[in-house]
């Protein structure tokens, strides 16, 4: 057990109304219900069958039957200024298969993205998928991905500053990239949502928003081939 002392953030203006606390019971969940029920056996079927489980879905499934229950450890929090405490369970900080854990990830994501990283300026998003064959590659080789990105990122960012008319020596662009790995029905579908400036910023320092070439539109999709396209060399 850990006790903390929780203070009010002095940033914080004093008319604000105080959010009330409410504990995460993942026990009263369907989902966890399910699980906790029938996973057991599912794992013991698997296993006589002969096809058990990776190992990292066993502890995926395993941290997210631990994932806010009290039993598994908590930290006490007690407010300085009154008698009032609350326990607050750990939780298992899980990236594939605790919805708690990963809802708060994604909003926490979301909020760095929009208070420290995206530009105040038009964003547009990119979804590549990919053939199978390489689905399957980039889920037992993570630096395919890394390597393939890279890739990607080159090329659209080219096909960009070119399109607004400009060149790499004097424009660049800025891209943030999103792997999702499933697919609407759970299948492995690895592919990228890529947001990326509408607008290319060039290099010099740029402090007024008249130094950003003009919103370019949506691009057709002949402009969506050659931006997946390399370059040929001119036919002689």
């Amino acid at each position: 057990m850990i006790v903390r002392r929780i203070e009010r953030d002095s940033r914080l203006p004093a008319g604000l109304p105080t959010a009330c606390y409410e504990r995460h019971r993942p026990e009263a969940t369907l989902l966890y219900e399910l699980v906790d029920q029938h996973y057991p056996a599912f794992l013991a079927a698997l296993e006589q069958a002969g096809r058990p489980l990776p190992t990292f879905v066993q502890q995926e499934l395993a941290a997210y039957l631990t994932c806010g229950r009290l039993e598994h450890g908590f930290l006490r929090a007690r407010c300085t200024q009154c008698p009032a405490e609350r326990l607050v369970a750990f939780s298992c900080k899980r990236r594939g298969f605790c919805p708690s854990c990963g809802a708060r990830r994604m909003v926490e994501t979301a909020a760095l993205l929009v208070d420290e990283v995206l530009p105040r300026q038009p964003l547009r998003q990119w979804v590549l998928s990919v053939p199978f064959p390489l689905r399957f590659l980039f889920a037992t080789e993570p630096a395919a991905v890394t390597a393939v990105l890279g890739i990607v990122y080159r090329a659209m960012s080219t096909h960009l500053i070119r399109r607004a008319g400009l060149k790499q020596t004097i424009a660049q662009t800025g891209a943030v990239t999103l792997i999702q790995r499933l697919g609407s029905a759970l299948n492995l579908n690895i592919h990228f949502h890529l947001l990326v400036a509408a607008t290319d910023q060039g290099r010099a320092g740029c402090d007024s928003q008249d130094h950003y070439p003009p919103r370019r539109p949506a691009p057709a999709t002949a402009g969506l081939a050659d931006a997946g396209r390399r370059d040929q060399p001119p036919e002689s």
